[in-house]
């Protein structure tokens, strides 16, 4: 008798691990995944706002500044704006995700003209895997951004 009972228990064991395989590794390593994608976009939205702003540096009247500044930041990011369905108008400034404020007088240096690269990316409406922009809403109250100052050389043009 105990060995048809030790018999019926076969396979429990394996039936186990594939069942905590299933709820408690790969929702870890969503994730984790998840985790390391975010890092990777704010990353990306740090290496743009510095791409916009060192474009602003060159010559030119402040429209052509702000437009140069607003197209490296659009190339930086391409893979964001891609994945969002973006696709920021840089005529003007850039609006949405990629903003380049006009020159104004930098702050703490009123003599000196500064321009401003606003880049962001709203995870909680463009979340990489499904669901976790409610997972990661406790932590992500406003979207992820960058802003980089460029205090512009305005010498001889």
């Amino acid at each position: 008798m105990k060995a048809f009972a030790r018999q019926r228990q076969r396979g429990v064991a394996s039936i186990e691990f594939a069942l905590m395989l299933l709820l408690g590794l790969v929702p870890l390593l969503l994730l984790t995944f998840s985790g390391v994608l975010i890092m990777a976009a704010q990353q990306t939205l740090a290496t743009a706002s510095a791409e916009g702003a060192r474009a602003s540096l060159r010559f030119g009247n402040a429209g052509e500044r702000r437009t140069a500044a607003c197209l490296a930041a659009r190339r930086s990011m391409q893979w964001l704006l891609q994945f969002s369905g973006q696709n920021p108008d840089c005529s003007g400034g850039g609006t949405g995700a990629i903003v380049v404020s006009p020159q104004a007088p930098c702050a703490g240096l009123a003599t000196v003209q500064c321009m401003t690269v606003t880049v962001s990316y709203d995870y909680a409406s463009h979340p990489f895997l499904p669901g976790t922009a409610t997972l990661y809403g406790w932590v992500m109250q406003a979207p992820i951004r960058s802003v980089a100052v460029a205090q512009l050389d305005l010498g001889s043009n």
